[in-house]
């Protein structure tokens, strides 16, 4: 029962994403900003590794968040964090940009998933 209870709060999608996919998944609805807290992270050139890293952290930690999106081309930044983590909430999903398709192979869900069968 304190297992569904826990899970019950976590409302909202995080980002962490090149401006085109930030901004899509904003019109989409999926941005919520409360106070100093937001749900998303634009990347640019400019933008350091350790914000990156920070706010990747803070995600994984938020009790809110069932989901964090992050563009795979950014995660490859992160690597050694995206791949340590292991909770199952929130869930680390990798998703391509306009500009850096998906690869599957540095995919960390699909190499655990290759692992679990064998493969």
């Amino acid at each position: 029962m304190t297992t569904i209870a826990t899970h019950k709060d976590r409302n909202f999608i995080a980002i962490i994403g090149d401006e085109d996919s930030v901004t899509g998944l904003l019109l989409a609805g999926v941005g919520h900003v409360d106070g100093a807290s937001k749900n998303f992270l634009v990347v640019d050139s400019k933008t350091a590794l350790s914000k990156i890293e920070e706010t990747f952290l803070e995600f994984t930690k938020r009790k809110d968040i069932a989901i964090i999106l992050i563009n795979q081309h950014i995660a490859e930044h992160i690597r050694q964090l995206v791949d340590d983590y292991d909770q199952a909430f929130p869930t680390i999903l990798e998703i391509p940009s306009k500009d850096h398709p998906y690869d599957p192979e540095k995919d960390s869900v699909l190499k655990r998933v290759q692992r679990l069968f064998g493969e």
